[in-house]
């Protein structure tokens, strides 16, 4: 029996370094996350005294200040209302317009679709001026529904590029065996379709969520009302020209990150089946 030692000994090296590269890449993450959960816990003096120290005591100042003394459980309302309400906007747009352009062959249909994915291309950002003029002619400016129409209308492109590629690799026998069946298209879509879309849903739905949660830009140019903040915009106002509380501001990030952390989380096995399914396509 022959063993190729020197063959055994190259992929030891290889997957020690691949192993060690990964470990790398966590740490660089982990270090800053674990420093703003510490510092959460800290008063001003000990976060300049003492950064990467531990605190020494479980200081619960800043969280004692942050959900029973600031307002901010309703900008923590506000901003899931928002995210909540624009991703369900985007998935139900975007998977039924997908539908239309990946089953149906029609002359515009190509353009259609790169129509869309130039939202992709064009930033939002450069039309702020008019955007806000639209929405104060609208009666929307200072309204949580103008940052729920502008997070679907840029995050609809993307959703629409995700689910066009998983429908095209959905066979078009299922769709024709179930008109023959005599059921509808707003049936075949909800009963084949969607329940074929599991992965694409939660790819679509925890790409968007990120940007949409962080956001600060468009809160900041359509909001002016202290109740309707979304938690960025609300977090900004934090930094005083004199005196900002670091302590109470690393205990919102520390509140701000724990949505999307347990979203990801619970949906990391379907989000990397998604994308693995969108890699190894054509």
């Amino acid at each position: 029996m022959n063993i190729n030692f020197k063959n055994r000994k190259v992929n030891y090296f290889t997957r020690f370094g691949i192993y060690f590269v990964l470990i790398f890449q966590c740490l660089i993450i982990a270090f800053p996350l674990f420093l703003m959960v510490m510092s959460s816990f800290k008063s001003n003096r000990e976060i300049f005294k003492a950064p990467f120290k531990l605190p020494a005591t479980l200081n619960m100042e800043n969280y004692r200040k942050l959900f029973l003394q600031s307002n901010y459980l309703r900008y923590f309302l506000n901003s899931i209302v928002v995210s909540l309400a624009a991703i369900l906007i985007i998935l139900i747009a975007s998977s039924l317009a997908s539908y239309a352009i990946s089953k149906y062959r029609f002359p515009l249909n190509k353009f259609i679709f790169f129509y869309f994915l130039a939202g992709l291309m064009i930033p939002i950002r450069l039309g702020t001026i008019n955007i806000m003029q639209m929405f104060i002619k609208l009666n929307l400016y200072n309204n949580l529904l103008s940052l729920i129409i502008i997070y679907s209308a840029y995050g609809i492109p993307a959703g629409i590029l995700i689910f066009t590629g998983f429908m095209n690799d959905i066979p078009n026998e299922l769709s024709d065996s179930a008109r023959v069946d005599g059921c509808s298209e707003i049936g075949i879509f909800r009963k084949i379709i969607v329940p074929l879309l599991g992965p694409a849903i939660v790819v679509v739905a925890v790409y968007n969520l990120i940007p949409i949660w962080n956001d600060f830009w468009f809160p900041l140019v359509l909001i002016n009302s202290d109740n309707l903040m979304t938690i960025p915009l609300a977090t900004a106002k934090l930094f005083g020209k004199h005196e900002t509380n670091y302590g109470l501001i690393f205990a919102i990030l520390t509140s701000a990150a724990v949505p999307p952390m347990i979203l990801f989380a619970t949906l990391s096995r379907y989000f990397i089946k998604g994308l693995t399914a969108g890699a190894i396509k054509g």
